[in-house]
């Protein structure tokens, strides 16, 4: 038998090929052209947007307060109109307990209107010493209460959404570190020392 004749390998034309090749290259380069114009434009539009940001955020802001500023003022009006009928007709009330009791009225509002907003007093008096809540103006001792326990209150403390925005002055109580002596009960019972002595007698 013989030999099978080696098939020669079949080569491409070298120009097909580089210009299929020149053809894929650029079909890519235009395909990142395009890619890159879009990120381009994409880039521009978040420019321009955040600029936008930039300028639309202050004024925002600033409304916002401006608004919160009304809203709280309008809401003390009514306690300022109260107040000002309650001076008027001071001259015709028929005791000072009326004044005093329209005054009362009026606390009372402007406590429900700060309420409203988020504020409320902070309770001091017979409370323990918080120095988170409450700030030490003096100190006295009281035996018959308890040590570090708030006993007056110079001025009331005020809390807005659970942050201290003023605390409350108070006085606190502080007992001396030594004891004083307790009394000795009187008892029936005879001591061990009276007991000796009974039986030498």
């Amino acid at each position: 038998m013989k030999p099978k004749k080696k098939e020669k390998p079949k080569t491409e034309d070298p120009l097909k090929v580089k210009k299929e090749d020149s053809k894929e290259l650029q079909e890519t380069l235009e395909n990142l052209q395009k890619e890159k114009d879009e990120l381009f434009g994409k880039l521009q539009r978040v420019s321009a947007d955040y600029a936008n940001f930039q300028k639309r955020v202050p004024k925002q802001i600033s409304d916002s307060i401006g608004y919160e500023k009304e809203r709280i003022i309008k809401s003390l009006l009514p306690a300022l109109d109260n107040f000002e009928h309650t001076l008027q007709n001071s001259h015709s009330a028929e005791n000072a307990e009326a004044f005093v009791k329209g005054i009362k009225i009026i606390y009372d509002q402007m406590l429900d209107i700060l309420k409203s907003h988020g504020v409320e007093q902070i309770n001091a008096p017979g409370e323990k010493f918080d120095p988170s809540m409450h700030e030490a103006m003096m100190q006295k001792t009281e035996p018959e209460k308890e040590d570090n326990v708030v006993l007056e209150e110079f001025q009331k403390g005020y809390i807005l959404n659970g942050r201290v925005i003023r605390p409350s002055k108070v006085i606190v109580n502080k007992l001396s570190s030594e004891q004083p002596e307790q009394p000795k009960e009187n008892s029936e019972q005879p001591t061990v020392g009276e007991c000796e002595t009974n039986e030498q007698e």
